[in-house]
């Protein structure tokens, strides 16, 4: 599953269950843990934040050139 999908998932889950959406804003990798078995590793950290009507965060991704490593995320089931 790519990132783009399973992003895609995981803010539909956010919209249709309130109580997703709350724990996703609270504690993003244990929500992502509990609902769709995706574990993170300790050396990642995930930040959740709900956009308003007049809001709309940038996010501005390492540099290719920054050799930064990317992490595959495979999810081990789903809701």
């Amino acid at each position: 599953m790519s990132a783009e999908a399973l992003k895609n998932q995981v803010i539909q889950k956010a919209w249709e269950d309130a109580d997703f959406k709350q724990r996703l804003l609270t504690d993003p990798k244990a929500a992502l843990q509990e609902v769709m078995g995706i574990n993170l590793p300790d050396s990642i950290t995930l930040k959740t934040v709900e956009e308003g009507s007049n809001e709309f965060y940038l996010v501005i991704p390492p540099s290719p050139a920054s050799e930064v490593m990317k992490t595959r995320i495979t999810p081990m089931g789903s809701w």
